[in-house]
């Protein structure tokens, strides 16, 4: 077996993380695999894997869902487990993690992208999640004083986001896909015209001292190389985005610079399949690709699911426009950008959010909360359905999109 990787949950055991590889190979195509098989490959017995998949499963413990990475069932006495969809897409996400080494060296990682388009590189060994000692009041069967607990919190730090060795932007993000991150992130800015457009992403940790971080607050630089035509219309561009969490509006100099008037997306002739039953049946998955929030509760989740309803990736971050630029990032590496699909916020239908798909070529966008005036009316410039208030059994579309029909 090979080593937990860092960046996996902080309550993951070794055990679990084998447990979870081993589903993946024994069991590839997400067959079922038995107990008995599973314990001879890990040299344990069938009552301590079935406490680790336990654990794995969607079972509430503790009054807190579990992550659902794993399914049991039972035939004729005969015990099986299988990765679910989000077990797969955990295992995955973390096997292309690991190109940091134990000693923090660099190795190189070709990722999903078939090396044509930019690569996410090795990402630090921080985690997404932590741990904190709490003191819970108020719960049922607690004394006066309350009761001391370790709570799971979601992990934020700045992320200075370097192109060409000019630092252009300082976000405040979940130590995650920080490589997705920065390549959609400079897409959906406009920085790029294309993925191919940059080079190499490399990432390191950044000199707390020297950052003058506080004591505890690590920092991550993100350097990218891209093209000289991109750089020197950035150099013109004078933008700086410091400080908050992935917002669309710091840092703009004039009324001119929101760009609220995008260029029409072309018109799609399924777009009219992105209806109230596909938007809800991606819905319902997406809880269950949650891992982190179902953990932290704290954390935005950006998704993308294709015109059969069903998810194929899912990013998460403590900001809205965080996520939706790593799973940006995420699509231009795997060739999805302009695809037929869907994208799914966890969040408010905002303008600049609507904007960074229409700027990326995202036709479709679906959110659980409602959108702003302006959101819908950026949406109906740009062609892009918009649907908001996504909660089984009811939806409303805002925007219906362009159509082939248009054109």
């Amino acid at each position: 077996m090979s080593a937990q990787p860092a960046s996996t949950s902080p309550v993951l055991s070794p055990l679990a993380w084998d447990l979870l590889q081993a589903l993946a190979e024994e069991g590839e195509g997400g067959e079922a695999v038995s107990l008995p098989r599973l314990g001879k490959r890990l040299g344990q017995g069938a009552s301590v894997l079935m406490r680790q998949l336990s654990l794995m499963g969607d079972a509430v413990i503790g009054g807190t869902p579990g992550p659902g990475w794993v399914r049991v069932a039972e035939e004729g006495g005969r015990w099986t487990a299988q990765l679910t969809g989000a077990g797969a897409a955990f295992v995955a996400a973390q096997a292309a993690g690991q190109g940091a080494s134990a000693d923090g060296d660099e190795e190189d990682d070709d990722g999903d992208d078939g090396g044509d388009t930019a690569r996410a590189g090795a990402e630090p060994p921080l985690s997404p999640l932590a741990r904190h000692t709490v003191r819970v009041f108020g719960e049922a069967g607690l004394p006066p004083e309350g009761a001391e607990r370790s709570d799971v919190l979601a992990t934020e730090i700045p992320v200075a986001l370097v192109f060409n060795g000019i630092s252009h932007a300082v976000m405040m993000a979940t130590p995650e896909s920080l490589g997705d991150f920065a390549l959609g992130f400079a897409l959906s800015e406009g920085i790029l015209d294309r993925a191919e457009d940059c080079r190499g992403i490399g990432l390191r940790r950044a000199d707390g001292s020297a950052a003058q971080l506080p004591p505890g607050v690590p920092g991550v630089e993100v350097h990218l190389e891209i093209s000289t035509r991109c750089m020197e219309r950035l150099r013109h561009r004078r933008r700086s985005m410091a400080g908050r969490t992935g917002c669309g509006v710091c840092g703009v100099e004039s009324f001119a610079a929101l760009d609220l008037a995008p260029e029409r997306l072309p018109a799609r002739d399924w777009i009219g399949r992105v209806d109230l039953p596909l938007v809800l049946q991606a819905f319902s998955q997406l809880g269950a690709w949650q891992l982190h929030n179902a953990q932290a509760g704290a954390l935005h989740a950006a998704g993308w699911a294709g015109l059969d309803g069903r998810l194929v990736t899912v990013c998460e971050d403590v900001g809205r426009h965080n996520a939706l630029d790593k799973l940006i990032g995420r699509l231009a590496r795997m060739g999805r950008l302009g695809g037929a699909g869907v994208v799914l916020l966890s969040s408010r239908g905002s303008h600049e959010l609507v904007r960074k798909c229409a700027r990326v070529g995202l036709s479709a966008l679906a959110t659980i909360s409602a959108p702003t005036a302006t959101g819908v009316q950026v949406a109906e410039l740009a062609g892009l359905r918009l649907w908001g208030l996504c909660r089984a059994p009811r939806g409303v579309l805002y925007a219906p999109g362009a159509s082939g029909a248009e054109g």
